[in-house]
């Protein structure tokens, strides 16, 4: 099948701030909301899916939903985004709790979870996936709170998270972290994001270990460059321009693209694939 994705170089779309709108974005993301099929592999599942309103998080929502499972959704502050991907979860015939939170607090992080089991009864999946980033051309550039919250929203927050989850899973739940190709291939200009991606990839491993005797698996998808809001609203225009096209297939990812792969590491079928990192890079290999 030919590759008909689009291709940098794209047009100037700067973004107030992030995690950035989707209603913005030249050209839209593709979600998998037309393409994506599901077909029962997650049937009866409850999931949790942070920074599940756009990106990433809102392609894996949709095909969950589509492959059975209700859905959790906790997000920023992008509250139009957020019940776009409700909509489209209720539209699969599945249950969607929305949850508003910054999950660099602990305390918003252990709410969430008590909404889900709250809700659903159950947690069978939790999908560690929101992020913070932010560029800087040099060290001096990044605040010590700019730093801190980096690293609490995307690690401090996949240990609450995961320490309230897991609480309540039983054998055979998966948590799934998102990680990065930053974890291999630092980018200079992302130094803090990068730097949390490593430790992300650290703690995946970690907690596969000590939660195997529970029956509970650990994995993390490692995203290449993939097309979502954050990319417009953290990055100068130059780079937006010419995002993706350095790696060898010459353009970003969809979020639709990662999607299946969430689904898999959820799924029964990969009951004995855990502390395991999942590249999704467009070609580039990570060590």
């Amino acid at each position: 099948m030919a590759d008909t994705e689009p291709r940098p170089p794209f047009k100037d779309q700067p973004q107030m701030r992030p995690p950035g709108r989707t209603a913005e974005m030249r050209p839209r993301p593709d979600h998998g909301e037309t393409s994506y099929r599901g077909s029962g592999r997650l049937a009866g599942k409850a999931a949790i899916i942070t920074g599940g309103d756009s990106g990433i998080g809102r392609a894996v929502a949709i095909a969950y939903a589509r492959e059975g499972a209700d859905v959790l959704i906790a997000y920023l502050d992008e509250h139009e985004d957020a019940r776009d991907t409700a909509r489209l979860v209720e539209e699969a015939g599945r249950k969607a709790v929305l949850v508003a939170a910054d999950i660099s607090q602990a305390a918003r992080c252990r709410e969430i979870v008590d909404r889900a089991v709250e809700a659903f009864g159950r947690i069978d999946v939790l999908v560690n996936n929101a992020a913070h980033q932010m560029s800087f051309e040099a060290i001096d550039e990044i605040s010590d709170e700019e730093w801190d919250y980096t690293f609490r929203t995307n690690i401090f927050s996949m240990f609450y998270l995961s320490k309230a989850a897991a609480a309540h899973m039983a054998p055979g739940a998966a948590i799934i972290n998102t990680a990065s190709v930053n974890a291999d291939a630092p980018s200079p200009q992302l130094l803090a994001y990068a730097t949390t991606k490593g430790a992300i990839q650290n703690f995946t491993g970690g907690l596969a270990q000590l939660l195997a005797e529970k029956g509970i698996r650990v994995n993390c998808v490692a995203p290449g460059p993939i097309w979502t809001p954050l990319i417009p609203s953290t990055m100068p225009p130059e780079k937006v321009e010419h995002f993706g096209q350095n790696y060898p297939m010459g353009r970003p990812g969809q979020p639709k693209e990662l999607a299946p792969v969430y689904v898999m590491l959820a799924s029964d079928e990969a009951s004995y694939v855990s502390g395991a990192t999942v590249a999704v890079t467009g070609g580039k290999p990570i060590l």
